[in-house]
């Protein structure tokens, strides 16, 4: 099964994709992604994020999760053993979806990581991490989105976890990057095999076929290695998408705690 996400190069297989999101201080959102991954070539994932205008390459930060490779195995064992195929799919997508200084590259872990703020600022980065130029023309809504690119090196292995926070532009919502690019174009209809988790007070969260992790997140999670990205005294609500779906991101309504 050929799976994809946002790609610069050719990618033979993508599977088990994780997602955590939370909203943090101050407008911030937090964002944990991790995926077995198939590639021959170097190559980046592109996230595209929904920053606040005007966002500098310093406001958002990369954290390195290479000591906690399982923290998605722990959240998965919040919540009673399952059939994953059954969990809800209710979702909900946005309604639109000369010399340079390079940008600056932050060593996480495995990864070296950049924030492009703009689309245009994709020319600062090495042409092997850039998506084709007219990628993006065929998505208007993401005019205003800054990326976050991660360049992954070959091989074939669950990567530790890519994790990051920026200055969201998006009022109450989480947003998970799932939009799929591959091959430079963009289907209405993909293949996900994805499972996203959310943390939010009960209280602040629209349902929305969520389901809610029985026990507080410290009970099963190490969460002093999350970099504060995960909060040990809420619990964790995750849903899954197996299937053919929209081809977009997901967002999920709720308060910042």
């Amino acid at each position: 099964m050929r799976i994809m996400c946002c790609f610069t190069g050719k990618v033979e297989e993508v599977k088990n994709t994780r997602i955590f999101a939370r909203l943090g201080e101050r407008g911030n959102q937090v964002l944990i992604y991790q995926m077995a991954l198939k590639a021959a070539t170097d190559l980046a994932m592109v996230l595209p994020i929904p920053v606040k205008a005007g966002t500098s390459e310093d406001s958002v930060k990369f954290f390195d999760f290479s000591k906690y490779d399982s923290v998605f195995d722990d959240l998965w064992e919040l919540f009673p053993v399952t059939n994953r195929s059954a969990d809800p799919f209710a979702f909900t997508h946005p309604a639109a979806v000369s010399v340079e200084r390079r940008l600056k590259v932050v060593s996480v872990g495995a990864y070296d990581a950049s924030f492009v703020p703009t689309i245009a600022d994709f020319s600062r980065l090495d042409a092997r991490f850039r998506l084709p130029d007219d990628c993006w023309k065929k998505l208007p809504g993401y005019a205003d989105f800054g990326f976050a690119v991660f360049k992954l090196k070959p091989g074939n292995a669950q990567v530790h976890p890519m994790a990051f926070s920026f200055p969201s532009a998006l009022s109450d919502t989480v947003f998970f990057p799932t939009l799929h690019i591959h091959d430079g174009e963009v289907h209405p209809k993909e293949t996900f095999d994805h499972t996203l988790y959310l943390q939010a007070p009960a209280s602040n969260l629209s349902r929305g076929g969520w389901t809610e992790s029985p026990a507080l997140a410290v009970t099963k999670v190490k969460c002093g290695l999350t970099h504060g990205m995960i909060r040990p005294e809420l619990h964790v609500y995750r849903q899954s998408m197996l299937g053919i779906f929209d081809n977009g991101d997901v967002v999920a309504k709720v308060r910042a705690a």
